[in-house]
């Protein structure tokens, strides 16, 4: 059988136009399937019903086709993208004129790197932020989420992923310490999946990241021992300044306190001796003012109080009296009143 090839892009053009399209972009869509039927009918089938029949099955089998609910299908009309058809049954040119490419997009892929054979490979070794070496070993999961991008824009996808994922950790791992390395994977990954994924996007790959999963990171083996004398020394240096802030978090608020008790007690003291001199000169003051007016009167009284607290402290007492020259009878002035009716021995 011949194609017309004239008369069908004859009918292409006048669907096009009645269309109002050019032809171009993801908006195309192939002419109806009437057209082309009726075209179909005008050729000549050599070979009787047998080779209408094949002809059958070879145009059903080339324009009919089913996309699953997890692919996406991606239309090229001589070589050029015209549109993608989602989950269902759809029509399409015979081959030759148009093709089909089915994508799966729930598919999740994967990019290992730094191990090949269960032996560390040269692409682990990384140059952290303080000038050491560390084995960086790690997994890239990944997704087609824009089949056109994935198809058209970009030579070998898979190879720019694994040069961006290569140059982004290398990044994310030169900021930091042999020390964060090791220790903080989770905030290395992150840090790495939001870089991976920006350069992407700006490379119009078509693909999305779903994780970054970091292995266990290590020195290199020669220097291991080094590496764990210097993690000793540093573990150890903790250690004493944890004991050394221990023990300035106990003498330090006990002398504080101490210092500040003696402080207190200090004004205290300052504060009664003050008080104390204050109350001895206003009662002097008061003395003097007393005395002032009436000199005579104030020193007997002075003299009389004087007298009545020292007398007291005195043991037996004597009156001798120049001009009288017998004895005195004896008084029992230093012993205490007895009621009546008691004698005292």
């Amino acid at each position: 059988m011949n194609w017309d090839w004239e008369k069908l892009r004859e009918q292409q053009q006048r669907y096009k136009k009645s269309q109002g399209g050019s032809g171009g972009g993801g908006s195309e869509v192939p002419p109806p399937i009437d057209d082309l039927v009726g075209n179909f009918k005008k050729f000549k089938m050599p070979g009787g019903f047998l080779a209408g029949l094949l002809i059958a099955l070879f145009l059903g089998t080339s324009m009919i086709y089913t996309i699953k609910s997890n692919e996406v299908g991606v239309i090229q009309r001589f070589g050029r993208f015209v549109r993608k058809t989602q989950p269902g049954l759809h029509f399409k040119l015979p081959v030759g004129i148009e093709k089909l490419t089915k994508i799966k997009t729930d598919l999740i892929y994967k990019e290992e790197f730094g191990y090949s054979g269960g032996d560390v490979n040269e692409m682990t070794l990384m140059l952290t932020g303080d000038l050491n070496v560390a084995l960086v070993p790690w997994l890239v999961q990944y997704q087609i989420y824009k089949p056109e991008k994935y198809l058209f824009k970009v030579h070998a996808p898979e190879n720019l992923l694994r040069d961006l994922a290569q140059a982004s950790m290398r990044l994310v791992v030169g900021d930091r310490s042999v020390d964060e390395v090791i220790i903080k994977r989770d905030e290395i990954a992150n840090a790495c999946k939001e870089i991976l994924q920006k350069e992407l996007d700006l490379a119009e790959t078509g693909l999305k990241v779903v994780t970054i999963e970091m292995k266990k990171t290590n020195v290199p083996e020669p220097v291991q021992p080094s590496f764990n004398e210097v993690n000793k020394a540093q573990q150890e240096k903790e250690t004493m300044i944890y004991k050394a802030n221990e023990e300035y978090n106990k003498a330090i608020p006990a002398a504080l306190g101490e210092a500040q008790r003696t402080v207190l007690e200090a004004e205290g003291y300052a504060l009664d001796i003050v008080n104390r001199a204050e109350g001895d000169a206003a009662r002097f003051m008061a003395m003097y003012k007393e005395y002032a007016r009436a000199k005579d009167v104030t020193t007997r009284r002075i003299y009389l109080e004087k007298l009545g607290e020292l007398l007291p402290k005195i043991g037996k007492k004597y009156i001798v009296d120049s001009k009288q020259k017998n004895i005195l009878p004896l008084l029992n002035m230093g012993l205490p009143v007895k009621p009546e009716g008691e004698t005292t021995k």
